[in-house]
């Protein structure tokens, strides 16, 4: 599966002067709910997924997607790889919980998903927030990994259906080109 391409298919990737929700401004930008709310490239990305966590031999009892743009992938990627999904909610404090309603069950095992991966940090909430209901993170998957560095993260083992690094710039580093443009908050 080339995801670059799905993302073009969908009119989901754009260029232009964007701030993303890490707070970094990047140039490049890639709207995966404009990928995911249609289904067919939904259900080829959630099997691209499950495919690629049970290749790295991960193996999870659950699901877990940061709200609101994980609960679709969590659901799409749980139903191909046979298991249930959840997802983490914020908590209104800067973290995230889990309902009780999802009950989760000491030790067991999840993996953690996210469209794009840019620091990390909504995923990591979820973990956190899934490890506080008892649960043990066992790996990461998510569509596209923007990290320059790769690899692991936050020690979990990361699965990614493709690498793109972008370059991306904290508020005060945005070089001269990139500032001339419109700024577009997403």
């Amino acid at each position: 599966m080339n995801v670059l391409e799905v993302y073009q298919q969908a009119g989901a990737y754009h260029e232009g002067h964007f701030l993303l929700a890490s707070g970094r401004h990047s140039p490049k930008f890639l709207q995966s709910t404009t990928v995911l709310q249609h289904p067919q490239y939904t259900e080829q990305i959630g099997q691209a997924l499950a495919e690629a966590i049970q290749a790295a031999g991960i193996q999870a009892d659950f699901i877990i997607g940061p709200a609101m743009g994980g609960v679709v992938l969590a659901y799409e990627t749980a139903r191909h790889y046979g298991t249930r999904a959840i997802f983490a909610e914020k908590d209104g404090q800067g973290g995230m919980k889990i309902r009780e309603a999802f009950a989760v069950g000491v030790g067991e095992r999840f993996v953690a998903v996210e469209d794009v991966l840019t620091t990390g940090g909504s995923v990591l909430k979820a973990v956190k927030a899934a490890e506080a209901a008892g649960g043990q993170c066992v790996g990461i998957a998510c569509i596209v990994d923007r990290r320059k560095e790769g690899g692991e993260l936050g020690g979990y083992p990361l699965v990614a259906l493709t690498r793109l690094v972008f370059d991306t710039y904290a508020p005060d580093e945005v070089p001269e080109w990139l500032a001339a443009i419109p700024l577009q908050e997403i």
